[in-house]
């Protein structure tokens, strides 16, 4: 099993995505301002890249505590900020589950929550870097005493390379309005994802 890291899985990142520092210790305020300054561009209002820099600061703090391989924020309108979030995350089998399998992956992408918003769709896929299951899901957050919330979509791989090991690449978004494009986006990376 490989030590996992960005050396040893890689997966193309898009044009319009900032790679958020889930592992490299650094200051995360210069970093998000320097980051929000590149995707906004040198003429670009200070108020901008003031909010961006906020939203990236959290997106990088958020991804952190999950402790994915890879984690990018997708920022194609840098006036409207973050669109997805979109992780790389490494599974690796245990004494519960000694064996990873497609199976037990679309078993495990697809368990339904209290928070879900509708049954998840799952449909067996091969990929460069092995079999794998996608999955795509819905959850309500910060929902009221009525049920009324906030609908994050996601669209998820579930990658096996091998029995040992498993990769999951999931992105996530809220403006529902995007959801055909960024589906069409995560199946594009579920193709670049390799393993060295």
């Amino acid at each position: 099993m490989p030590a996992f890291s960005a050396s040893t899985v890689r997966m193309q990142a898009p044009d319009d995505a900032v790679s958020l520092p889930v592992r490299e210790l650094l200051d995360l305020d210069a970093w998000a301002t320097d980051a929000a300054r590149q995707r906004v561009g040198p003429e670009g209002d200070e108020w901008l890249i003031e909010a961006l820099a906020d939203e990236l600061r959290g997106a990088a703090e958020d991804a952190r505590g999950r402790g994915p391989v890879t984690a990018l924020s997708y920022v194609p309108e840098p006036r409207l900020g973050e669109l997805a979030r979109i992780e790389l995350s490494a599974l690796v089998a245990d004494d519960t589950y000694p064996t990873v399998t497609v199976d037990l992956l679309q078993r495990y992408l697809t368990t339904p929550t209290d928070i879900s918003f509708r049954p998840p769709e799952a449909e067996l896929r091969t990929l460069p870097a092995g079999p794998a299951v996608r999955v795509r899901h819905a959850y309500v957050q910060d929902a009221d005493r009525d049920g009324t919330g906030t609908v994050l979509e996601t669209c998820a791989y579930g990658i096996c390379p091998d029995e040992k090991w498993a990769l999951v690449l999931l992105t996530s978004w809220r403006a529902l309005a995007h959801t055909d494009a960024l589906c069409a986006l995560t199946d594009d990376l579920a193709q670049t994802v390799a393993v060295n």
